[in-house]
C-alpha cells in the first residue's frame, strides 16, 4: 500500500477576496480527487517557520467559498528576515527542516509580489513549491488576472458611483483614493467603469495644471463638479523625477553606507508622498476655485465576499494547482491564460511587476471618452 502523500498550503501578504475559495479548491481536489493529505499553515511563512498548522479536511474546507479574507491568516514575514522574539533572524533553514520533518511532498503559496520572491527563496533551498497569483492590484506578471482583483474593482467602482451624487449636488471636486502603489489597474478600471472625469495612475506622472485645466473646461461647459480617481501611488511630474533619482541611487548602492543612505532617502520620499492625495485636492481647489473633498477607500477594497468571477478564478487555479502537483510540477506559478491555465516558472515572476502600458486598450478607451489622465 502506497503511503499517502502530503501537501502544505499557506496564504501570505495582504488579505484578498478569493483566498478561501482557492484554499478550498486546492484542498478538495487534493483530498477528494487524488487522495492526498493537506496541511494549512497559519499566518503565512511565519506559521511554516514556527510549525503552526492545521490538518485540512472536509469539515475545515466546508462553508469557506464565499468568505472574504483567509481563514488560515496571513502575514508579510519574509523567510530570510523574520522577527522572532524581538530579533531579526534568517529562518530559511528552520523552514526547510520543518518541510522535511512534516514529510511534505510540495508546498503551495498563495500571494502577490512579495510572496513570489519568498517562494523563489524556498525553491532555491531545494523545496518543491507552487504558487497561485493573488493581489487586488493585479500587478503579478505572466497571468491574465489575479485572485481578488475583480472583487476590489467592483467595490471601488461602486464607491465612486456613490460619490457622483454628492459631487453633483454640491458642485464639488471629489477625489477618491484607490489602492495601487506601483500599478494603476485598480484605479484605471474603477475610474473607467464609474465614469471618473480624471484618472491618475503611477505609470503616468501627472501635471496638476493640466488636471485643473480639464476641470475648468468642464465648468465652462456648465458642469460644476468632477470626480478624480487617483491611485495611492500616483505621482506628479516633480515627484516622479525625484522618485526615479532616489530609486536609481538605491539600485546602484554598493557599500553599506550607500545602501543605508539610499534607504533613508526612500523612507523620506515615502513619508512625504503619504499625504499626496490631500495635497492634490487642496491644490485643485486653489486652481479651480471649486470646493474639493477626499475619500480614501483604503482596506474596504480588500474586504467582504469575493465576487462570482473571483470565486470561479480561484477554483480554476486551485484545482489546476492540485493537478500540477500530482503530475510532478515544481517551481511554477499557476497562471490564468484565457479560459485555461499555464504553469510559469516562479523565477520569471519574482521581482517583476505587470504595469499599465502606455498603449493599453484601457488607456485608449479612457482617452477616447474624454477622461483626463493628467498628462
Amino acid at each position: 500500500m502506497k503511503p499517502i502523500k502530503r501537501i502544505g498550503i499557506l496564504t501570505a501578504g495582504g488579505d484578498s477576496p478569493g483566498l478561501n475559495a482557492a484554499i478550498r479548491a486546492a484542498g478538495k481536489a487534493m483530498i477528494g480527487e487524488y487522495g492526498w493529505e493537506m496541511l494549512g499553515f497559519r499566518d503565512g511563512f511565519l506559521g511554516l517557520a514556527e510549525n503552526r498548522y492545521v490538518k485540512l479536511g472536509k469539515n475545515e474546507l466546508a462553508g469557506i467559498l464565499t468568505l472574504g479574507g483567509t481563514f488560515l491568516g496571513t502575514s508579510r514575514d519574509k523567510p530570510h528576515r523574520m522577527i522572532i522574539n524581538g530579533r531579526e533572524r534568517d529562518m530559511l533553514g528552520t523552514i526547510t527542516a520543518n518541510y522535511r520533518r512534516l514529510k511534505l511532498d510540495a508546498l503551495v503559496c498563495i500571494g502577490g509580489g512579495g510572496t513570489h520572491k519568498n517562494a523563489l527563496r524556498l525553491v532555491e533551498q531545494g523545496l518543491r513549491v507552487l504558487t497561485l497569483p493573488k493581489t487586488i492590484d493585479n500587478d503579478v506578471p505572466c497571468t491574465d488576472v489575479t485572485i481578488g482583483f475583480d472583487t476590489a474593482l467592483g467595490i471601488a467602482s461602486e464607491a465612486i458611483d456613490r460619490l457622483h451624487s454628492t459631487a453633483h449636488s454640491h458642485h464639488r471636486i471629489v477625489v477618491a483614493e484607490i489602492m495601487g502603489h506601483n500599478a494603476g489597474w485598480l484605479a484605471l478600471g474603477a475610474g473607467i467603469a464609474s465614469g471618473a472625469d480624471v484618472i491618475l495612475i503611477p505609470e503616468i506622472p501627472y501635471d496638476i495644471e493640466k488636471i485643473a485645466a480639464a476641470i475648468r473646461r468642464r465648468s465652462r461647459h456648465g458642469t460644476n463638479f468632477s470626480i478624480v480617481a487617483v491611485a495611492e501611488g500616483a505621482k506628479s511630474l516633480e515627484d516622479a523625477a525625484l522618485f526615479a533619482e532616489v530609486e536609481r541611487k538605491r539600485k546602484n548602492a554598493r557599500t553599506k553606507e550607500e545602501k543605508e543612505y539610499a534607504k533613508l532617502r526612500m523612507t523620506e520620499f515615502d513619508t512625504k508622498h503619504s499625504g499626496n492625495t490631500l495635497r492634490l485636492a487642496r491644490h485643485l481647489e486653489e486652481l479651480t476655485k471649486l470646493e474639493s473633498r477626499v475619500t480614501i477607500l483604503g482596506y474596504v477594497q480588500r474586504g467582504g465576499t469575493p465576487s462570482t468571477a473571483d470565486r470561479i478564478l480561484a477554483t480554476r487555479l486551485g484545482t489546476a494547482c492540485a493537478r500540477l502537483v500530482v503530475e510532478g510540477a515544481s517551481g511554477v506559478m499557476v497562471a490564468a491564460r484565457g479560459d485555461g491555465v499555464k504553469p510559469v516558472p516562479i523565477a520569471e515572476v519574482a521581482g517583476s511587476l505587470k504595469l499599465v502600458t502606455r498603449d493599453h486598450s484601457w488607456l485608449q478607451a479612457a482617452r477616447a471618452v474624454g477622461t483626463s489622465l493628467g498628462d
